[in-house]
């Protein structure tokens, strides 16, 4: 098994800024933290760089991806609408340790954040985070539409059910007691919110992503 890379972590504006060595560390810095603004780096040289340069050159913009997709299919794709949120999960394994956001496309302006669930899967935790999102529009009555990179999570939505292979544990029972909520929501809740696939390989990573890959 080969071992996992060690990661640092910038975190720019939370509860306390710097960089840290794990992502725990990190999270405690970001949760409930509104407008949190953090980033991962394969070094610490890397990330003690980043936090001095500020995050402008970081967050909200991809300096890197360039699309291998062809000017006619960009141009059939377009752009990402603005009036627009993501969502993303993320896992650390699978089954493992799993949380979801949602973020403001444009400025990657963090919203929402749950988790860490034990033994949860990205399925699940990205189904969870479209459903968080619909609700979220719904009382903030915003006409913003919702991205999401999971296919699978939509179709569940369309059939107002986690078709989860995972079994029910201990150890998992509330994150399934969330999932029963986000079902009884979908099924006594009417929304008009337009839920869209995110373009990964036209526009990069969705900007909800975690930044562990």
């Amino acid at each position: 098994m080969s071992k996992k890379k060690k990661k640092y972590y910038t975190v720019w504006k939370g509860h306390n800024a710097g960089v840290f060595e794990t992502w725990d560390d990190c999270k405690a810095q970001i949760k409930n933290f509104k407008g949190a603004q953090y980033k991962s780096f394969k070094t610490f040289d890397a990330a003690k760089k980043a936090y001095r340069e500020g995050p402008k050159e970081f967050i909200g913009k991809s300096k890197t991806f360039k699309s291998e997709l062809s000017e006619e299919q960009l141009k059939k794709i377009g752009e990402p609408n603005p009036n627009s949120i993501c969502v993303d999960a993320a896992v650390s394994g699978n089954p493992g340790k799993m949380e979801y956001r949602g973020v403001e496309t444009k400025t990657k302006r963090q919203l929402f954040i749950q988790g860490p669930f034990e033994e949860g899967t990205n399925n699940i935790g990205e189904f969870l985070a479209i459903v968080h999102g619909l609700a979220f529009l719904k009382q903030k009555k915003s006409n913003r539409i919702i991205y999401t990179d999971s296919r699978t999570a939509m179709s569940w939505i369309k059939k107002k059910n986690c078709n989860t292979k995972l079994k029910k544990t201990d150890k998992n029972k509330p994150l399934f007691e969330l999932v029963d909520r986000a079902i009884n929501w979908l099924k006594e809740n009417k929304f008009s919110t337009t839920i869209v696939k995110w373009e990964t390989k036209a526009w990069g990573e969705i900007p909800a992503d975690f930044g562990r890959k």
